[in-house]
């Protein structure tokens, strides 16, 4: 069975292609939900415009799915994304 570890290594290491930071300290990935066989993933983007969006939902599931479990990612905008304090310090916002 997959662990929530193991989504994580997968999300710290994916970088967002417009920022160059991972999704996961982006704070990107809003829910994870591991049953035996498959995972769901609630996401957001830094926009709803995001041209890189489909793109990185393709690449996730791919990395997840190496995991021999069926990935199934819902991207979702409610709440919209908003960088923390130390995120926007990060960025230089």
């Amino acid at each position: 069975m997959v662990t929530t570890e193991e989504l994580m290594d997968i999300f710290k290491n994916y970088l967002d292609p417009e920022l160059g930071i991972d999704v996961w300290t982006l704070g990107l990935i809003y829910k994870m939900d591991i049953q035996e066989k498959q995972v769901k993933v609630l996401l957001t983007f830094t926009s709803p415009m995001c041209p890189y969006g489909p793109q990185m939902v393709l690449d996730l599931k791919e990395q997840i799915e190496k995991l021999s479990v069926k990935a199934e990612l819902e991207v979702t905008f409610d709440p919209p994304w908003k960088p923390s304090d130390e995120l926007r310090e990060m960025l230089g916002v």
